[in-house]
């Protein structure tokens, strides 16, 4: 289950309007978007990965991924996105039934007609022309939906501007353009509409997010949330510094600020009043928090990607010089909260079991040094195994992986299944050394991600690529794998569970 289901009704709405569309259609409304959804993050799943070269079929031109991506976002944004606060959400009408199925045209209409393009490229036809034009107004009507009027308005000042250049003052006139010239650079070439910002889109972005996504569902968000608690809730002011390290921690696998509020804000918002933090203060804490979540490596914000191709700089690059800032961030985040509770003299929170500092001490201490030992191994096997094996390190690598893996989920098959939850009236702190064990498997993505950014030094599509690969191989094993360790063999409703989940998280990362 993801954090978002277990928000209340209205942030579940405000999450809805602003990320995933605001529309919750039954019957065949919803089965459409939902196989709409499935379908476009397969598709870019195919895109990212070897296997089409491998087989040497299925292969798409970046001009054709850019037209199916746009062509599939414009479809399903007309379908989730009502028209405004009046408009049904549990169904959808004919009206955007009929814009969903024109817009989704006029996006892919690059890749329908790749060849007829190609033999008269900048001398477009009345077919051309017509298609364009209707394409740049549904795409500024989509645009409206999903992201807001100020964006729309910006976009249409810019398309003024083309026209109205001769008529501008010296500085920014231009002699303008006819609208056959306009609608051709901006939908028939990828200079306009189908460049580098939706190329982005289509290479790296779709694919980071469908990772965290998958990785939310499966539980890694919440398993952040609660070792954030077990390590940091017994300090002063804890809901607050929770709020900090979790925001660190979910920074990890989502680049989206909105995704980050929703994970932790739900809980900590609450306690933070709960200890004696204002609700302007909690609020302000939880939302700086969130928001630098954009910054922390591996998967960071939009901009990130912008930058790899508009100013050429490698994405692991990126990520060296961002960590430094990130983490800079977040100890002056840690730090104000903490002087904060001083000044308020806020209390830590219960525990679960009164302890002395010795024993806390040493559960703290096991928790983090048995996460940092568990990466160390990890990377130092790999570096040793690739040295000495060379070309056949690959597979002996996936071999100690899944080795790796199954022990991690044997440690967490120890302890019992994480609360999907906190008892914000009644919060009492979890242990610490049980709560760490109980997810140490979720850090194996990520470690995939950055093992193939890092060391490979493969592409951030395709390091995305197998770090998803390897998300969606936990989510199918995890749940069998701990019912079997815990004695109730591997049921066949675990295993319907975990493609429920993939299935799920899948349909969450393309909305």
């Amino acid at each position: 289950m993801s954090d978002i289901e277990k928000a209340s009704p209205d942030l579940q709405a405000f999450v809805a309007e602003v990320d995933t569309g605001g529309r919750n259609a039954k019957g065949v409304g919803g089965l459409v978007i939902a196989l709409g959804a499935l379908g476009w993050a397969l598709f870019q799943l195919w895109y990212a990965s070897p296997v089409p070269f491998a087989l040497g079929f299925g292969i798409f031109n970046d001009t054709e991924a850019r037209a199916i991506h746009l062509g599939m976002a414009m479809f399903l944004a007309f379908l989730a996105f009502p028209y405004g606060r009046h408009s049904p959400r549990q169904r959808i009408p004919v009206a955007d039934w009929v814009l969903a199925l024109v817009a989704g045209f006029a996006g892919a209409y690059l890749m329908l007609f790749y060849r007829e393009l190609a033999t008269r490229p900048g001398q477009p036809v009345m077919m051309d022309v017509v298609t364009a034009c209707v394409g740049i107004v549904l795409l500024l009507e989509t645009t409206r939906r999903a992201v807001g009027l100020p964006m729309t308005i910006l976009g249409l000042v810019f398309l003024a501007y083309v026209f109205l250049g001769p008529y501008l003052p010296d500085v920014i006139a231009h002699k303008g353009a006819s609208l056959h010239r306009m609608v051709s650079h901006m939908w028939l070439t990828t200079e306009g509409v189908y460049g580098v910002a939706l190329g982005v889109s289509v290479a790296f972005i779709f694919i980071f997010v469908l990772f965290g996504a998958l990785l939310d569902r499966a539980g890694g968000g919440n398993y952040m949330m609660q070792v954030s608690f077990a390590l940091l809730g017994h300090m002063r002011g804890g809901p607050a510094k929770v709020a900090v390290v979790s925001s660190a921690l979910n920074g990890l696998i989502s680049g989206s600020s909105v995704s980050n509020v929703v994970t932790g804000g739900i809980f900590t918002i609450p306690l933070m009043k709960k200890a004696g933090y204002g609700g302007i203060k909690a609020g302000a804490i939880e939302t700086a928090s969130s928001i630098n979540g954009q910054i922390m490596p591996p998967v960071m914000g939009a901009a990130a990607f912008l930058m790899v191709e508009y100013v050429g700089i490698p994405y692991v690059e990126i990520i060296k010089h961002a960590l430094l800032p990130a983490v800079i961030s977040y100890v002056a985040l840690f730090y104000i909260v903490h002087l904060e509770a001083l000044k308020l003299g806020i209390r830590p929170m219960a525990q679960a079991a009164v302890r002395t500092a010795r024993e806390r001490w040493i559960a703290r201490a096991l928790g983090v040094s048995g996460t940092f030992i568990v990466i160390g191994a990890v990377y130092w096997i790999a570096i040793g195994t690739r040295t000495l094996l060379g070309g056949a390190a690959p597979y002996v690598l996936m071999a100690l992986l899944f080795g790796a893996y199954v022990w991690l989920v044997r440690v967490a098959a120890r302890s019992p299944d994480l609360p999907q939850d906190i008892d914000i009236n009644n919060p009492v702190l979890p242990p610490a050394w049980p709560t760490v064990r109980a997810g140490l498997f979720y850090l194996i993505p990520i470690g995939v991600l950055i093992w193939c950014l890092g060391v490979d030094e493969l592409s951030p599509a395709l390091s995305a690529f197998w770090a998803t690969i390897t998300m969606v191989a936990l989510m199918l094993t995890q749940r069998p794998l701990l019912s079997f360790f815990r004695g109730h063999g591997m049921p066949g409703s675990a295993w319907a569970e975990g493609v429920s989940e993939v299935y799920k998280g899948f349909v969450d990362g393309s909305r």
